[in-house]
């Protein structure tokens, strides 16, 4: 196995104001989230979230600490919340064995000396996303479905942007420290998400793209409300969004996107919004 990482480091949205579009890209894109045996990961300076993913196909993989966590193991610290985007896997987390099937998650609290991603079968592999963000308690693991996830109908097709929020790693489901996750599904003939466009300056947020069809494209739309950015990503990456940042995106085929929250509070609801009519 391999594990890669980058380190990203906070940018004042006056300098940001100032990119291109190759930094920009640079600085807020993650490109490469999977790759056969390997962790990937990015360290962000945002709230210290971590982003990554894990693609076990010909041999387990173990969550590694990297270097900037100066730490043991990677959750000395840390609590984890992860998805599984691809085929049948399992996460041992110590003793416990859970298993995850497509879209299902699970969360990983501090202190779990060991974790170590599996797939059911290598043709067909898991594909686990996740992100982590530090943690000051230790708090039971739980893996949480759809089922189990608080649901939120919102939008419509005349707008374009039908979709369902399903709230999953999130204070109503499960107690966590920090992190906060959820999974927005649009619905067939829908493209936007996330409008009316806000900003939430007590936590900054990842996004993830997936089911976007490999000739298809998505263009996240960044920056502040009255100076904004966009980046065109595809299938299977993530985007980060510091806490000044609107993050909303339009796409040319519906998708579904994982939505991961790291801050000083938990409350879903902390948000400043803005007018589209107002968005420059």
């Amino acid at each position: 196995m391999k594990t890669n990482y980058e380190i990203r480091y906070a940018t004042h949205p006056e300098d940001a104001r100032l990119y291109d579009t190759t930094r920009i890209r640079k600085e807020f894109l993650i490109e490469t989230i999977f790759a056969a045996d390997e962790v990937n990961m990015v360290y962000s300076m945002y709230d210290r979230m971590v982003v990554g993913g894990a693609m076990p196909v010909a041999e387990a993989l173990t969550l590694e600490a990297i270097d900037p966590l100066k730490a043991e193991f990677f959750t000395t610290r840390r609590e984890i919340g992860v998805y599984n985007v691809g085929g049948k896997g399992s996460i041992r987390v110590g003793e416990e064995i859970f298993e995850l099937d497509f879209k299902e998650a699970l969360y990983i609290g501090k202190g779990n000396r060991k974790v170590v991603f599996s797939s059911l079968d290598p043709q067909q592999p898991a594909k686990f996303y996740f992100n982590s963000t530090t943690a000051h308690t230790a708090y039971p693991c739980r893996k949480v479905t759809k089922q189990d996830a608080v649901v939120a109908h919102m939008g419509c097709l005349d707008m374009s942007n039908e979709r369902h929020i399903n709230k999953m790693i999130v204070n109503q489901v499960l107690p966590t420290c920090q992190l906060q996750m959820g999974m927005t599904e649009l619905a067939t003939g829908s493209v936007w998400n996330t409008m009316p466009a806000h900003v939430h300056a007590r936590r900054m947020e990842a996004y993830f793209y997936f089911e976007l069809p490999e000739d298809q494209a998505a263009c996240h739309f960044m920056g502040e409300p009255q100076e904004t950015r966009h980046i065109w990503l595809h299938n299977e990456q993530a985007v980060l969004s510091p806490e000044w940042s609107i993050h909303s995106a339009a796409a040319t085929h519906n998708y579904t996107f994982i939505w991961g929250m790291g801050g000083e509070n938990l409350d879903y609801g902390d948000q400043d919004f803005s007018k589209i009519t107002e968005l420059k």
